[in-house]
């Protein structure tokens, strides 16, 4: 593994079992569960949702992109702002084909962060989960552009930018 790259934790797993239900649900086709645009935020949107079982909505903050020089390699990311005294939660959708062990790279202004273990993959994707605590939150709201990165072999990682700006604001449209 890359040296300078270090795990993101995930708490405990109470905290991933509902992470992975609202990835789950994210990922479930619109019949399944009804979502709406709540509101736009540069490239950020504000979507809610109740997912099936769920006894009230939820609300949360998507960005979808592809990499610019493979069109068939795309990613999702959501984030689900801090409830009480919880973090935030980061899941992000990536490609099938992607190399399972390297987990996800994440660069935020060109500063390693971290990197996130998948947990799954479905049809849709592999999916990855972690929780944000403030100073990674406050990283996402004063940065202009993160990397996630995923790997198609074991030495080559695809970095794809995501913009960060209108973040705050869509999170601020959560509320």
């Amino acid at each position: 593994m890359h040296s300078a790259i270090r795990e993101i934790t995930i708490k405990p797993v109470a905290q991933l079992i509902a992470g992975l239900v609202l990835l789950l649900a994210a990922a479930q086709p619109a019949s399944a569960q009804q979502e709406r645009l709540k509101s736009t935020h540069d490239d950020w949107l504000v979507k809610c949702g109740q997912p099936p079982g769920a006894s009230e909505e939820i609300c949360w903050v998507e960005q979808k992109v592809t990499s610019e020089d493979r069109p068939n390699v795309g990613l999702t990311v959501i984030f689900r702002p801090a409830k009480k005294d919880e973090e935030g939660t980061l899941q992000i959708q990536a490609p099938l084909g992607v190399m399972l062990p390297r987990g996800l790279g994440l660069k935020i202004d060109d500063k390693d962060v971290g990197n996130v273990p998948f947990l799954r993959c479905l049809k849709s994707g592999c999916l990855a989960h972690a929780q944000v605590p403030d100073d990674l939150l406050n990283q996402f709201k004063a940065g202009g552009t993160a990397i996630f990165i995923v790997f198609d072999t074991p030495e080559a990682g695809i970095g794809i930018p995501i913009a960060l700006k209108g973040f705050s604001a869509a999170l601020d449209g959560v509320k």
